[in-house]
């Protein structure tokens, strides 16, 4: 994909095969800029180690120590009660001991042996207090400074182009995870490796926002910006016991919060509250959006005791959400709220919510880019499959477009006042399913969640407008014909039911196979959604080209191949599809 490359370290040869020969996934990627080179010991290499080091923070209930972890599950004994920590949600039953009790005997004992993973993600067996304590002395005192950057962290996954000696592409190398990260800029700083980080790469900062660096220079600058702007909770006082109030209400404000999991009474009723949005104002005003679209006021107030932070609410109408709940987890972009009595609320924060719906903010939204068609449900029956790889592009006076096979079908829409709330209806000939009059329950600047009766209806935004990867995977796919090299069903091979088709993508959208006396037409649509997608909508029921109806993952393309992949719920893969460029 045509990403802006720059350069990091030179490598030897051989020490380049032996880190690389076990990644899976690739892409093509344009040779490196070799004027912005980042040497072993440039600042941002520095800052890369530094933020992918291990956080020992998290489990300082147990160790007392910021600079090394222990390795899950653990047990541990606390006031005579045997406890196994399988997880860190777990932490917080050793912190409910501690608060049943008024005394200060907050003493955690650990069951040896265990494993520790020190900062540079080494895993070390103790066995016994001794070498632990050992470990413990080297850490810095409790908020004392040291050398890794908690305030932010990168958005995984992402990529090295790798290289060798006379600068040609070898490999691409993917990083799922801040360890993985942390062993590469190791060899980096050790002069083992040849590599360029690949851009853009997303950035994200301890209250849960987001920023896209394109460049070396602008990712040293966010993390440099970043490293102190928040609290790295190096005490040993778990889940911010110690916060403050004026902390507490300014994190509350900053950004609406979304309901992403809601217990009363031991009941799940996620499902009635999931997506209500609140937002915390000045003044104690809170305003509750539900998903009908109707917004609630009421009051909101916070105290801090020797207890713990809480949270009250108050709402006429709205019993549910009317407690004084306990913050009992209060961290990146998420608070975790309870009461007893097996009540719970998960909140995230979401700062691109819009809880006051109107009429023009809709319009803005909808005129700015495409949107796609990612969820639709009619009378109980899914319909999205029909609308894969058609987007949606709404224009001033009300006209609205969808392209399907490659063509633009006119139409119109309207953004409508209701008292129930803010509405869509969109007439389109031969689209019935989309003309229902929608009540509008959520609104993003990526996405919109439509409602009427028994339907529903998800837009998401797609903006390929200066995207280098999308441009790149246009001219890839328009350069050329295709055919297909490989397709594997669920473990069966069933490429020799497309002997002899040739596949084709225009420029306007438009899919066509033909071959064996047969012509499809369809339409495609490249797009950014939690990484790269090719939507394939072949408009047919007839086998083989029914089967490849999907919206595929893109795993590597350059011009010459292409690979996707569609997976599971559960992550599995379920299929890939090979295509490579037809040699006439």
């Amino acid at each position: 994909m045509k990403t802006k490359l720059k350069f990091l370290v030179l490598l030897p040869f051989f020490a380049l095969l032996m880190f690389t020969s076990c990644q899976e996934e690739t892409v093509d990627i344009t040779p490196p800029d070799e004027a912005e080179a980042l040497v072993a010991d440039s600042q941002l290499t520095s800052f890369l180690s530094a933020t992918s080091k291990n956080d020992g923070s998290k489990d300082n209930i147990i160790d007392r120590a910021s600079c090394i972890s222990i390795k899950l599950p653990v047990i541990v004994k606390v006031r005579g009660i045997e406890i196994k920590i399988s997880s860190e949600a777990d932490y917080e039953l050793i912190e409910k001991l501690y608060d049943q009790f008024d005394d200060d005997d907050d003493r955690c004992d650990i069951i040896f042996p265990i494993t520790i993973i020190n900062a540079e993600h080494d895993e070390i067996v103790i066995n016994n207090a001794d070498e632990l304590e050992s470990f413990i002395e080297v850490c810095s005192g409790e908020n004392e400074e040291d050398d890794d950057i908690e305030c932010i962290d990168f958005q995984y996954p992402i990529s090295f182009s790798v290289y060798n000696t006379t600068f040609e592409i070898i490999d691409t190398v993917t990083i799922e995870n801040d360890r993985q990260l942390h062993k590469f800029i190791k060899r980096v700083k050790n002069a083992e490796v040849f590599a360029s980080l690949n851009f853009p790469v997303t950035m994200v900062l301890a209250d849960g926002t987001t920023l896209e660096a394109n460049n070396n220079e602008e990712l040293q600058n966010i993390i440099a910006d970043a490293r102190d702007t928040c609290d790295e909770d190096d005490d040993n006082d778990y889940n911010d016991d110690d916060f403050t109030k004026e902390r507490l209400d300014e994190y509350l404000k900053k950004c609406p919060w979304v309901v992403y999991e809601y217990k009363r009474y031991n009941q799940d009723n996620t499902q009635q509250y999931g997506q209500y949005a609140i937002n915390f104002q000045e003044e104690g005003v809170v305003t509750m959006k539900a998903r009908s679209g109707d917004v609630l006021t009421g009051s909101w107030s916070t105290t801090v005791t020797n207890r713990g932070a809480l949270l009250k609410m108050e709402f006429e109408s709205l019993a549910d959400f009317t407690l004084e709940w306990f913050v009992y987890d209060f961290e990146d972009g998420k608070i975790k709220i309870y009461q007893e009595g097996g009540n719970r609320i998960v909140l995230k924060r979401s700062c691109n919510v819009v809880v006051d719906i109107t009429k023009e903010r809709v319009e803005n939204f909808l005129k700015e880019c495409l949107w796609r068609v990612a969820e639709l449900e009619v009378n109980d029956t899914d319909k999205e499959e029909e609308y894969i790889g058609t987007p949606l592009k709404f224009y001033a006076n009300n006209i609205v477009k969808i392209r399907v096979n490659g063509e633009l079908v006119e139409g119109t829409y309207e953004v409508l006042v209701r008292n129930t709330g803010i509405g869509l209806e969109i007439n389109l000939e031969g689209r019935p399913d989309l003309k229902l009059q929608w009540l509008i329950t959520f609104l993003s600047e990526d996405e919109i969640e439509l409602k009427n009766a028994d339907n529903e209806m998800e837009l998401k935004r797609h903006c390929p407008d200066n995207d280098g990867d999308l441009n790149f995977i246009l001219d890839a796919l328009v350069s050329s014909e295709w055919e297909v090299a490989s397709y594997i069903d669920e473990g069966e091979d069933e490429t020799p039911n497309y002997k002899d088709y040739v596949i084709g993508f225009n420029q306007s959208g438009m899919l066509f196979a033909e071959g064996n006396g047969n012509d499809y037409r369809g339409s495609w649509l490249a797009y950014r959604y939690d990484g790269l997608n090719l939507a394939l909508n072949f408009k047919t029921q007839e086998a083989p080209f029914n089967e490849l109806r999907y919206r595929w993952k893109i795993k590597e393309i350059t011009m010459e191949r292409i690979e996707l992949k569609d997976y599971s719920d559960n992550g599995e893969i379920e299929r890939i599809l090979v295509l490579e460029r037809r040699v006439i």
